[in-house]
């Protein structure tokens, strides 16, 4: 009897332990509040990415000293996007060439390394970055340049299921860290550069099984699908021929490639899409549904409850992908967006409907403003590329010069916003560009663009800018100028700091308050990935992976020859207070 007991306090003890281990929906559901671990990308769905934890503050953060760092190895050095994951003592952090790690979180020991086999001919746009994992149940689950979903098992690094999203070789790739709402794994598709039609898709995060599939260019049908794989049509997006002309939306683009964000207030799912296709918008006139847009999708059923376009008839490769921020503003729950086109947007994130949109960049050529009674820019028709088949000789039209960029007034890296200061601090880049029309058709698997351009520095003075904006008033409270342009992400904490890293390969950080820098590290190579902390057994630890790279040195034109100097790495690195 004894025995059978013990048995049995034994195998629940273990069960115990096992569930502790054990990533659940209430796990990621509490994220934002359980700084011991990070489960999510954003720190908490609503990707908000502040941490309530005050160790580090203003009056500490002199004592912020390295406790390890850890190098990705060998050759794979390229940018490196991730944001690392901590759970149950572990650290998860992906790298360029679709790796991931898993390290001790306290010591920097390597546990096990999955290195993704990558076939010939992949065609990422902007470099071989990956963004992160998620977390859920006993998996680790990540996305691949070559358009797959790998789940390893947590432990082990083993396979337990892969999935294919789409044909690399039609120019389909994967790179943004999936989203875990209401149970469901939902992952976006890059390659709209290539002609792909951008979607969101749901699965069964523990099988990989296909849940439901909902395209975000107007005309494609949407489908549920069975346990035994059966599929159903669900409903078309939008109105056929709508807002397209022609068969142009058949390859219509707009890419759902940074991935998305939930709150479960609303039970929506936030999805930014992508650049309609081909660049030369006097090919398809109209509004071209849903591209440039953030698309708010019911985790439940699949269906679109509600868009808003933020560039209709885009013709300067203005993507909308921007991350969709929900927060709470004068009792109301709506949602904040930093778009790649110079305006920052505020949403209701129930509705959709527009309350606020300004200017978070001091020159924007292209519009005037946004009316918010329409919620329409107001374009400078001058100011749009010229029409290739109006030129002299056909082939190209007139060329101008727009600002921002298609880099961007932001681009992937994510803004951070504060619930206490209730700032959203947004790192922001000052650049523009010549660009022009040309002649296109449609070949799969090749660039499906239409268009030529240069990237141009707007002055000799700084680029990038970290900006602390009022979301209901627009004001710029303060920033911090940057001789590079920014492309990593920011974090805020409890503790009055913003973190964020740099090119030139700072990690540092700022009163959240003031803006006065308090304190800086160097990584030894650029800083483009977002900054995290989390707790353990009493001590903060703040954590980012260095590694040069990503769109800039591969489109920035004249930007790209100005921080040429910068050198290729590929480290996480680790922080806590001295003793």
């Amino acid at each position: 009897m004894q025995i059978k007991m013990l048995t049995a306090l034994v195998t629940l003890a273990l069960g115990a332990l096992n569930a502790q281990a054990v990533v659940t929906d209430k796990t990621i559901e509490d994220d934002a509040k359980t700084p011991g671990d990070i489960v999510s990308w954003g720190l908490g769905t609503q990707g908000q990415r502040h941490s309530p934890l005050k160790q580090i503050n203003p009056g500490t953060i002199g004592k912020l000293v390295p406790a390890w760092s850890f190098s990705f190895g060998g050759e794979k050095q390229r940018g490196q996007e991730s944001q690392p994951l901590i759970h149950d003592g572990v650290m998860y952090v992906t790298a360029s060439y679709s790796r991931i790690y898993a390290l001790d979180a306290k010591t920097g020991a390597k546990l096990w390394k999955y290195d993704h086999r990558l076939p010939d001919g992949i065609m990422p746009c902007c470099d071989v970055i990956n963004r992160g994992a998620a977390l859920y149940d006993n998996l680790v689950i990540f996305a691949t340049l070559d358009a797959q979903l790998v789940a390893l098992n947590a432990k082990t690094g083993e396979v337990e299921w892969k999935e294919k999203i789409d044909d690399y070789a039609a120019g389909y790739s994967a790179s943004a860290a999936p989203l875990i709402a209401g149970g469901l794994l939902l992952t976006g598709v890059s390659g709209g550069e290539f002609g792909v039609v951008g979607r969101v898709e749901a699965r069964d995060p523990k099988t990989g099984r296909m849940v439901w599939t909902r395209p975000v260019v107007e005309g494609h049908m949407g489908y549920t699908f069975d346990k035994d794989g059966n599929k159903k049509e669900n409903g078309i997006s939008g109105t056929a021929g709508k807002s397209w002309p022609g068969d142009l939306w058949k390859t219509g683009g707009a890419a759902t490639w940074l991935g998305g964000t939930y709150d479960a207030k609303t039970g929506l799912a936030y999805f930014g899409t992508g650049n309609p296709s081909p660049w030369n918008s006097h090919l398809r006139k109209g509004d071209n549904l849903f591209s440039c847009s953030t698309v708010a999708i019911d985790v439940k059923t699949g269906q679109i409850k509600w868009h808003y376009q933020n560039t209709p008839n885009d013709g300067w490769d203005f993507d909308g992908v921007n991350e969709f921020v929900t927060f709470d503003l004068d009792g109301r729950r709506v949602g904040g967006k930093a778009d790649r086109n110079g305006f920052f947007y505020v949403n209701d994130a129930a509705t959709g409907e527009l309350l606020n949109a300004f200017p978070f960049v001091k020159k924007v050529t292209w519009a005037t403003g946004i009316d918010l009674k329409t919620g329409r820019p107001n374009y400078v028709p001058e100011n749009r590329p010229g029409d290739p088949t109006g030129g002299a000789d056909g082939k190209k039209g007139n060329v101008v010069f727009s600002a921002p960029s298609f880099l961007g007034g932001k681009n992937q890296m994510p803004m951070a916003y504060s619930p206490e200061t209730r700032l959203f601090y947004v790192p922001a880049n000052e650049w523009g560009m010549e660009i022009w029309n040309e002649p296109i058709t449609y070949k799969k698997g090749a660039a499906y663009l239409g268009a030529g351009f240069t990237i141009k520095t707007l002055n000799e003075g700084s680029i990038g800018a970290l900006r602390a904006i009022d979301p209901k008033t627009g004001k710029i409270v303060w920033e911090v100028p940057n001789n590079a342009p920014l492309w990593g992400g920011v974090l805020t904490t409890g503790g009055n700091l913003v973190f964020w890293g740099t090119p030139e390969g700072f990690l540092q950080a700022a009163d959240a308050k003031t803006g006065k820098i308090v304190w800086k590290f160097q990584t030894g190579s650029g800083v483009v990935a977002p900054p995290v902390t989390w707790e353990d057994q009493g001590e903060q630890y703040v954590a980012v992976v260095s590694g040069w790279g990503g769109a800039v040195p591969l489109w920035g034109g004249d930007v790209a020859k100005r921080v040429n100097y910068l050198e290729q790495g590929g480290s996480v690195w680790v922080f806590k207070l001295m003793k």
